[in-house]
């Protein structure tokens, strides 16, 4: 018996059991599950599908692309760890990378590039300091283009508070089994805020 996606074994909408009248068909064949891991060891597979397409199942995968949604940037990046899953806790346990996954990526390219877009760095305790500028190096142009960005500038405090522990919350947005890619978004605002609350009512259950 095969992975099968058909409808035949399943019993009609009244109860009743429906009669084997045809074998099963090609295009009703379903694969076994990629079940991408977490791990530096990076396996892609390249899968010859129907229609003579490719599919890209990714088996172990440790980076991908995140993007910080307010601010339009988006940086390749370490994932460092599954953090929660809402279909199951398992997935958690074995860290498998799937759609919709909360994980925690690193936060170093997203610091570097605050710091040289805003001219602020985001402190060891929080607080965010003033990069010194060389005024030799530093055009007047610079100057004032980075005075223009600090006065527009926001920044979630949740968000501000987890560049101090140099990890980041992250959704992942893509299908690593079937692109080969894991892609996704930084958590922000009330999506984080929801997140953090899972996570904590998670951690005062298992305590």
């Amino acid at each position: 018996m095969g992975i099968s996606r058909d409808s035949l074994h399943k019993r009609r909408a009244t109860g009743g059991r429906k009669k084997h009248w045809r074998k099963k068909k090609k295009y009703e064949m379903g694969r076994v599950p990629a079940n991408t891991k977490l791990s530096s060891h990076v396996a892609v597979r390249k899968i010859r599908v129907r229609g003579g397409n490719h599919k890209f199942r990714a088996l172990r995968l440790d980076h991908g692309n995140f993007s910080w949604g307010t601010e339009a940037v988006t940086r390749k990046v370490r994932i460092l760890d599954v953090a929660y899953n809402a279909s199951n806790n398992e997935l958690v346990r074995t860290q498998t990378l799937v759609k919709n996954a909360i994980i925690q990526i690193d936060a170093t390219p997203f610091k570097q590039w605050y710091q040289t877009h805003y001219g602020m760095e985001l402190g060891a305790k929080g607080k965010e300091e003033p990069v010194k500028i060389d005024d030799k190096k530093a055009s007047n142009h610079v100057k004032r283009k980075l005075k223009e960005r600090l006065q527009k500038r926001k920044l979630d405090a949740n968000l501000a508070e987890q560049f101090t522990t140099g990890r980041l919350y992250a959704c992942i947005a893509s299908r690593p089994g079937q692109c080969g890619r894991c892609d996704g978004y930084i958590l922000e605002g009330k999506e984080l805020e929801f997140y953090v609350k899972k996570m904590q009512k998670k951690k005062s259950k298992a305590a």
